[in-house]
């Protein structure tokens, strides 16, 4: 059984979109898992598409996402990328293109678009824009002339008109695709570089590639790939599509949702793993019911066969569920230095950043959530004293405001405001008031913070304001009890 080998060949338009990450992880997990090659190949035949700087995207965020290529074309740089455009300047597509000419697979076309724009007809009750083989019947010496006389030509692949094509996919089986929907693609444009769809199939080829995977939207295009394989004489490989990805309202997953691409959801305070480890699952499912995976157990677990047809929804909710999994188990110094920068926008009072940190850990989901979560740390908020109304801890606001009027001046005369300090002050009036903890911690948390939700108990809040801080917040608390 030959070496298994995929790649990954992106065009350069931009940020790489959640679909485009998730074709190049499979690609990665179905070459991996075999102990296989994985390359890049950078598809850049269509210059008016280019977008500058998009290549050290692609490549920045395969490098980030642990999706390493396996080689490339210059060795002294490491891995690839390959780039079809140099290749193209090596003049191997042309000389394909030829090949398939002299075959009487290809010919040469060399009408206008004023021509090309009047070529409709109705396949399958649409109407299509579909070439008519005019210039298949091009005489030898008409298309001499016309390339003597440097008129602009294309090169298109002659595709039959009657009778069907069939093609196996690994995932949606055997497909049958009527031979009058195929029109005679482009295989050389008329600026001399190759089609997408030609330049994959002769790079598929020369690279060795045994397995292709890409998004279902090119299942229509297997057919005239497959018409080339056979022209060549060359073996077709294994054709892995991967369903449609689309947002919770079943629409496809557009550029405009905010969070379509990877650098999107990095910049919204994602980890990379946590994208990583989501992606895979749109679309695919492991046996078992774990979600949670290292890159390293994806390619121990991955079958592609598991891919499946249906479209797979994604869930922003679950992701950012599964962010949160991954923050609670990262290591604490890892985590401080990605959220330090957070915390400093959000605090400006030389408060322990480090503590608050580690009191946030283990409660957010997403990076973004510390400005929310703690901004209570820099100015009390404005709250509703019935927030002192709990009925599981049998508070109520006058409740409240006994227990802070009587805690107030044994706050006051105490120093030490560490945490156990504190905690051993506030348990200890417990006991000699024979109630429950939260009887008194919830007044004092409230008072404290004004918020219903914090990420840390009442005297680790305490500790991080320091004793002139919680003292002022107690006052204010008794004040606005008094005045209800």
């Amino acid at each position: 059984m030959p070496k298994i080998r995929t790649r990954y060949a992106p065009s350069p338009t931009g940020r790489m979109h959640v679909g485009n990450l998730r074709t190049a992880l499979y690609a990665y997990l179905i070459s991996k898992h075999e102990g296989g090659d994985f390359i890049l190949r950078i598809e850049d035949t269509d210059q008016e598409r280019y977008v500058e700087g998009a290549v050290d995207i692609i490549n920045r965020t395969l490098e980030k996402t642990g999706l390493i290529p396996d080689e490339g074309p210059d060795k002294d740089k490491g891995y690839g990328p390959y780039v079809q455009s140099e290749r193209q300047a090596q003049g191997i597509y042309f000389k394909y293109a030829k090949e398939l000419i002299e075959k009487g697979e290809a010919y040469y076309c060399f009408c206008d678009k004023e021509r090309l724009a009047t070529l409709t007809r109705e396949v399958a009750g649409k109407e299509i824009n579909v070439y008519d083989k005019h210039c298949l019947h091009l005489s030898k010496e008409e298309i001499e002339a016309n390339l003597k006389a440097g008129k602009p030509y294309v090169i298109r692949q002659n595709n039959p008109t009657e009778g069907t094509t069939v093609f196996n996919d690994d995932i949606y089986g055997e497909i049958s695709v009527d031979n009058a929907e195929l029109d005679d693609m482009i295989l050389i444009k008329s600026d001399g570089f190759p089609t997408y769809n030609f330049a994959n199939v002769v790079d598929d080829h020369l690279m060795g590639i045994t397995h292709v995977v890409r998004g279902n939207e090119y299942l229509s295009s297997s057919p005239k790939y497959n018409r080339l394989y056979e022209a060549f004489g060359w073996e077709v490989p294994k054709y892995v599509h991967c369903p449609l990805i689309t947002d919770e309202d079943h629409q496809k997953l557009s550029k405009r949702c905010g969070h379509s691409s990877y650098e999107d959801l990095i910049d919204q305070g994602f980890l990379s793993e946590a994208v990583v480890n989501f992606v895979a699952l749109l679309g695919w499912s492991p046996e078992g019911n774990d979600e949670i995976f290292t890159l390293q157990q994806l390619v121990e677990k991955f079958d592609y066969h598991h891919i499946s047809k249906s479209p797979a929804v994604f869930d922003y909710t679950k992701l950012k569920w599964m962010n949160g999994e991954y923050m609670k188990a990262m290591d604490f110094d890892k985590f401080y230095q990605m959220a330090e920068p957070y915390l400093k926008n959000a605090l400006t009072k030389g408060q322990d950043l480090e503590k608050i940190a580690a009191m946030v850990k283990t409660r957010i989901e997403i990076f973004p959530d510390i400005a929310d979560m703690v901004d209570f740390f820099e100015e009390l908020p404005e709250y509703d004293t019935q927030m002192y109304e709990h009925k599981k801890m049998k508070t109520s606001r006058e409740s409240s405001l006994e227990v802070l009027k009587e805690l107030l001046p044994i706050l006051e005369a105490q120093d030490d405001y560490s945490n156990d300090a504190l905690y051993k002050t506030l348990t200890d009036y417990v006991a000699k008031k024979d109630c429950k903890n939260g009887y008194v911690m919830w007044p004092v948390r409230t008072a404290v913070s004004g918020k219903q939700m914090t990420p840390a108990g009442a005297t680790e809040i305490m500790e991080i304001l320091g004793k002139e801080e919680s003292l002022a917040r107690i006052r204010k608390g008794i004040e606005k009890l008094e005045n209800v």
